[in-house]
This record gives C-alpha cells, sequence and structure tokens, in this order.
C-alpha cells in the first residue's frame, strides 16, 4: 500500500494523481516498526545502539550503493554538464543521508526540474535515516530519566511537530515537505502505536472495520489528491491516519486482511525497498533517452522493469547482506559502508569542481556546450558586483571606479550603464556602439539588484546589499553630472515577481508562464528614478529584456546535437509575447512620460512569429536568459542611434 502508489504516480499511471502520499504511509509504518523494535529490547535490557545501526546499514546501504553506482553510469552517459553537477549535488548527499536538506534548498518537490533529478527519491530515506540516528537515544533517554512519561513525550513532540508542519506549508512548502522536522509527526504517529496507548478492539468485526476503514483514507489520498494539493501540512492527516488505522486494527481476515496477506501483496512488500529505489532513476534515464514525457505504455513497460529489477535486487543485493547467513561481519560491514561513502563523496566532488566534466562529450558538443563560458568582462568581477560581495565596493562606485566602456576616455563619463546581471549580458553590445562613436562610460552592475532603489521586491538575496548599491550609483550618476543612463534589468521577472519554472534542459509551453501582475512597487520606484534623472538633465534610456528561453540553452542545444535531433528549441513566440507584455507595456509608458529612449533587443531574436535559439550552430543564450558574449556584440548596432545623434554627441563631448 505503501509502494504501490509511489511507482504508478511516478510512472504516470492514470488515476493515481495522489500516489506520492505512499511515503508518509511508509513513515508510518516505518515508525510502528522501529519504535517495537526498539522499546522491545530497552524493556528487555537486550538494546545495543551499535547493533541497531547494524541492521540499519544492512538493510539500507547494499541496495541504495547498487542504486547510486548505476545512477552514476548511467548520469555520466547521459547527462549534460549543468545536469551533472545537479546529480553530483544529489550523490553526495544521498551518501552522507542528507538529501532532503539539499533538495529542499534547491527546489520543491513538484517542481518540473524537480522531476528531473535522478535521485530525487533518496530525500525519504535522508528524513528515515535521521529519525533513525535520533530517535534510539530519545528513548534510550527517555526510558531511564522519565519511562512513566514515554508516551506523553512522544505525544507532545508528534503535535509540535504537526502544528509546525500545519504552520510551514503554508510559508514554505519545500521546507514543510523535506524537512525532518516537519516530518517527524508522521513517524511518531507509527512509534504511539507501538506502546499500545489505546488498547486494540478484541472483536473481529471492529478490527476489520477499523482496518476498511484505513484503506478507505488511503483510497481517497491516493486517488484525490494531486500535485496541486498544498502538502503535506493537514492534508498528510488522511493518509497517515488510514495507515495508523490499519495497523492498529490488526485485522487478520476481512476483505481489508485477506487482501494485504494475499501472496502477491506480501512479495510487494518484501521488494518494496528496492522497488523505491531502482524505479525513479529508472524513470529519469527513460525521459532523457526517449524525451521528457512519457508515454502511458512507456510508463507501464518502466513499472514492469522496475518490479523485475527490484526482485533481483532484493534477491542477490539486499539478502545476502541480511540476518545471521551473511558472511559479511560488523567490522568489515561498517569499513565497506564507510568506503563506499567516501568513493560517492569524492566522485560528487569531481564532478562539481570540473563544472559537469564537459570534456567527456563529443567534440561537436562541447563546441556547442562553450557558450556557457562566453562571458564578458561585464558579467564577472572584479567588474561585476555579484551577490557574494566580490567586485566593486561601494566607495569605489561612488568614485567612479569602475570598469569603462566604449573608447578610452578621459574622467567624467559621458554614459552609464546600471542594472542587474541582465546589464552585464547586455554591456558588450552598448560597449562596441560606444567605441564606434568614440564616447566613453562606466559600467556599474550588480547581481539581482535591478536599478529601482526603492523597490518592495520579494526576498532574492540582501534587501540592504542592493539597496546600497542603487545608492552608491545614484550618487554617483548626481556627482558627476552623468548626461545619459541605461537603466537594464530582468524586467519580466521583477513585474512578475517570478522567473520562469527551472525544467534544466527541458521545455514544456503547455505550462503557463508566471503572469500575476506584481509590478506596483517597480512601476512606481522606476517612475520616481526617471523623474529624478530627468529634473537633473540626465538623459534616460530603457532597454527592454532579451526573451527568457525557459531552459539553459547551451544544454539544451548541447543535448539535441548529440542526439542530432532539432536545434530549434527556443520557446513559441505566443509564449514569450504573453510573459514580456506586461514589462514592455510598464517601459514604454514610463518612457513616453519622461521622454526618455528606448533600445528593444527582442525583434533582433524573435521575428515572423519564431524566435532563434541559435545562430550559426551556436546557441544565443549562457543559460537560461543571460545572452552570450558573442551575441551581445551581434546587437551593438541597436545601440548606435543612442549616441549618434547631434546633440548628445556634442553634450557628451562637453562633459569630457
Amino acid at each position: 500500500m505503501a509502494i504501490l502508489p509511489v511507482v504508478l504516480y511516478h510512472a504516470g499511471i492514470p488515476g493515481f494523481s495522489g500516489g506520492f502520499v505512499g511515503v508518509d504511509i511508509f513513515f508510518v509504518i516505518s515508525g510502528f516498526l522501529m519504535a517495537s523494535l526498539i522499546s522491545g529490547e530497552i524493556a528487555e535490557g537486550d538494546f545495543s545502539i551499535l547493533r541497531f545501526y547494524e541492521r540499519r546499514v544492512r538493510r539500507i546501504f547494499p541496495a541504495l550503493f547498487a542504486v547510486l553506482a548505476a545512477s552514476s553510469v548511467a548520469a555520466w552517459l547521459l547527462l549534460m554538464p549543468v545536469e551533472l553537477e545537479y546529480f553530483a549535488r544529489s550523490l553526495k548527499a544521498a551518501a552522507l543521508f542528507t538529501s532532503n536538506i539539499q533538495l529542499e534548498k534547491e527546489s520543491g518537490y513538484f517542481d518540473i526540474g524537480a522531476q528531473l533529478k535522478p535521485l530525487l527519491h533518496t530525500w525519504s530515506l535522508a528524513v528515515e535515516e535521521q529519525f533513525y540516528i535520533l530517535f534510539p537515544l530519545l528513548l534510550l533517554a527517555v526510558s531511564r530519566f522519565a519511562r512513566r512519561y514515554t508516551v506523553h513525550i512522544l505525544l507532545g513532540l508528534l503535535i509540535a511537530s504537526f502544528a509546525a508542519s500545519a504552520w510551514t506549508v503554508f510559508r514554505s512548502p519545500a521546507a514543510a515537505f523535506y524537512l525532518l522536522q516537519f516530518r517527524a509527526w508522521e513517524l511518531l504517529l507509527g512509534a504511539l502505536l507501538a506502546f499500545n496507548v489505546i488498547p486494540r478492539p478484541t472483536r473481529p468485526v471492529m478490527r476489520e472495520g477499523l482496518a476498511a476503514l484505513g484503506i478507505v483514507l488511503i483510497a481517497i489520498a491516493v486517488f484525490g489528491f494531486t500535485d496541486h494539493t498544498l502538502f503535506p501540512g493537514p492534508a498528510a492527516l488522511l493518509p497517515c491516519l488510514g495507515a495508523a488505522l490499519v495497523i492498529y486494527a490488526g485485522a487478520e481476515y476481512g476483505l481489508a486482511g485477506l487482501a494485504l496477506r494475499a501472496k502477491p501483496m506480501v512479495f510487494v512488500g518484501l521488494i518494496s525497498y528496492s522497488l523505491y529505489l531502482w524505479h525513479w532513476p529508472i524513470i529519469v534515464f527513460s525521459r532523457e533517452v526517449f524525451g521528457r514525457e512519457l508515454s502511458p505504455a512507456q510508463g507501464g513497460l518502466i513499472v514492469l522493469v522496475s518490479f523485475g529489477l527490484a526482485a533481483f535486487s532484493w534477491r542477490f543485493i539486499e539478502q545476502p547482506f541480511r540476518g545471521r547467513s551473511s558472511r559479511l561481519g560488523r567490522k568489515p560491514l561498517f569499513a565497506a559502508a564507510a568506503a563506499v561513502m567516501v568513493v560517492a563523496v569524492g566522485f560528487g566532488s569531481y564532478v562539481i569542481r570540473d563544472s559537469g566534466v564537459p570534456s567527456r562529450l563529443p567534440a561537436d558538443v562541447q563546441k556547442v556546450y562553450a557558450a556557457t563560458y562566453d562571458i564578458s568582462r561585464f558579467g564577472q568581477p572584479p567588474c561585476f558586483a555579484d551577490s557574494d560581495t566580490t567586485g566593486p565596493s561601494l566607495s569605489d562606485i561612488r568614485a567612479g571606479k569602475l570598469c569603462p566602456l566604449g573608447a578610452e576616455g578621459s574622467n567624467a563619463p559621458s554614459f552609464l550603464v546600471w542594472g542587474d546581471s541582465h546589464s552585464g549580458a547586455m554591456a558588450p553590445a552598448i560597449d562596441g556602439a560606444a567605441k564606434q562613436a568614440s564616447v566613453s562610460g562606466l559600467f556599474a552592475g550588480h547581481a539581482s539588484c535591478p536599478p529601482l532603489p526603492d523597490a518592495q521586491l520579494s526576498a532574492r538575496g540582501d534587501v540592504k546589499r542592493c539597496g546600497d548599491f542603487n545608492a552608491a550609483v545614484r550618487d554617483l550618476v548626481t556627482s558627476k553630472h552623468v548626461p545619459l543612463v541605461f537603466l537594464i534589468a530582468y524586467w519580466p521577472k521583477y513585474v512578475h515577481d517570478a522567473e520562469l519554472p527551472g525544467e534544466g534542459v527541458y521545455f514544456d509551453p503547455s505550462v503557463p508562464p508566471p503572469l500575476q501582475d506584481k509590478s506596483a512597487s517597480v512601476t512606481e520606484s522606476l517612475d520616481r528614478l526617471m523623474a529624478a534623472l530627468t529634473r537633473q538633465g540626465t538623459k534616460v534610456v530603457l532597454v527592454m529584456d532579451v526573451p527568457e528561453m525557459g531552459r539553459y540553452m547551451p544544454e539544451a542545444v548541447a543535448k539535441a546535437v548529440m542526439t542530432r535531433t532539432s536545434t530549434e528549441v527556443a520557446p513559441p513566440w505566443d509564449y514569450v509575447a504573453k510573459r514580456q507584455a506586461l514589462s514592455r507595456a510598464i517601459l514604454t509608458r514610463l518612457a513616453t512620460k519622461h521622454g526618455a529612449d528606448i533600445v528593444d533587443p527582442l525583434p533582433a531574436i524573435c521575428h515572423d512569429g519564431h524566435c532563434d535559439a541559435t545562430q550559426e550552430g551556436m546557441p544565443l543564450y549562457k543559460d537560461a536568459d543571460h545572452i552570450t558574449a558573442a551575441t551581445s556584440k551581434r546587437l551593438s548596432y541597436l545601440f548606435a542611434p543612442i549616441f549618434s545623434f547631434p546633440k548628445r554627441t556634442s553634450a557628451a563631448s562637453g562633459n569630457s
């Protein structure tokens, strides 16, 4: 009942939209089994923490390490460098049983990108292992100092964990999903059953009725929940209480009891751990081979293959390490486990250090992937201020000690480029146009800090850091009497307060882009800044944003080259138009209001109802939304008119 819904849900079998609750069912079962084992041995004075951990190692490590090894080989052969980097991080975390913490930092469980991570499912093992480390120590302490209050303490912890989960799921769904403190109540619910807090009913009819009710609650969750269900939180009560009722009832007969005692169901239970481990990597790597979307028939075939591999794994990988028949003693077992963990962490570290090891790719694929590294000096320190505070200091900015743009000139800048990382990506275009016009300027760019000095944006870093940066740039413009300022930013992200969903190398146009209007603060801040600059005689040029690609373009194009499929992987024009509409309307309106100029790079990339992903076989972007330095240089012609007007040139020369 725990494993089947998960496998069928992951394989995309219709009808199992809430199959992810199988993990919650397993948490309840696991809590019950662990508490029964530990409390029984403690009561008999025979509990050994070392023996307990040995049993956990024998139970969990062999099949897990086999999956990690097989997945590493497949990842090396099939994944693009950025994907392999993500895999390497998850490999290290899986080996150290911190997958849940790593994944919580990266994304939410239902994000499209998350669904393409081969080791995503190891988060639940991490939760369990963290629980297994702490729970025996808790029971030992309680049995020694407060045995009479064991149930009270466990119940208090359960209530606290559930309350925290219910509160956090509305504020940080990913944290509520992944982290132990918000999942502990599910394991503790099973643990409390082991202490017989409520005596089991003796009448068979009552027991069979409770078991049937438990199965009904589970079925409601499995068939009624969807990816859009706010989960876990209160919604997790349904499958967890269902699992608890089935365990509590202990019905041996009746429909529920007979179904669960049937040989096929018992066999599924035996291979459930291996089935859980193997099915998800098979699904993810099948997507890599056959394409992102798998048909129901392919999903069904994957289920069958997973069952076959799980049965093999249970018999020849799990069983030899378990029970008294195992020939491997405790010390060599622990030594072998530690050695494999070190190898996994070492391999993961190597892949991360080498940025996904692009050298393993064929030569033509490496050439395409090289666009990832095509970043100008304006997109990185020391010219660019990164979020880790590298780059120009605030005093440097105020003093005008910034990277120059355009022609070699005098101390007084004729123009300034001001913006976030998109300004760094577009700067080579302005640099080229300024050189042609023999005009010199300065560059002031900071990661995730748009030129919106007082906009109330959601947290994307240090708000004070961006505020200080923008204040320093504003002071520079005023003190140096800069006559021309280019304002450049990732405008769609800020007006909608959201980037496109992270899909790695894949893109699904059927998933609509974030279009919620969150532009009020952005519009007000930009309006005030433009008004202030105009009053002091500074001409403003607003630079529209390039279209977002929705995927890492060097990776996507390189994968297309490697698989000999089409490299036309840009999103459809109507998708781009919807996403760009609000920011373009705001910038156009404010430009008209304040007499500002507009430079629009979009027609250079999207034309005739089509957007380009490549030119001359090379990606136009280094990632999902930053153009390469080569692409930027080709856009210099867009900025030439800004420097060509006689009045502007004369004003610039007078200030030089």
